[in-house]
């Protein structure tokens, strides 16, 4: 069965416009892209030491490089 033919049957069943349907749906698929998968902070191992040193910016990745090329 085509999608238009079973959104027309879905409307006549439940009584309402075709519109509203289509409306209903698309609503459906912006709700579920705006929703965020919340994680857990990442946990980083350190080691010889209390974290990362002051400076560090894990998000900068040429920042990154060049401490460690200056190490």
């Amino acid at each position: 069965m085509n999608l238009m033919r079973q959104l027309k049957q879905l409307a006549a069943e439940t009584h309402r416009t075709l519109t509203s349907i289509i409306e209903d749906a698309v609503r459906e698929v912006i709700a579920r892209r705006k929703k965020k998968v919340v994680r857990a902070p990442i946990r980083f191992p350190t080691f010889r030491g209390n974290g990362l040193q002051p400076g560090v910016d894990l998000d900068n990745n040429a920042g990154l490089l060049d401490k460690m090329e200056g190490l």
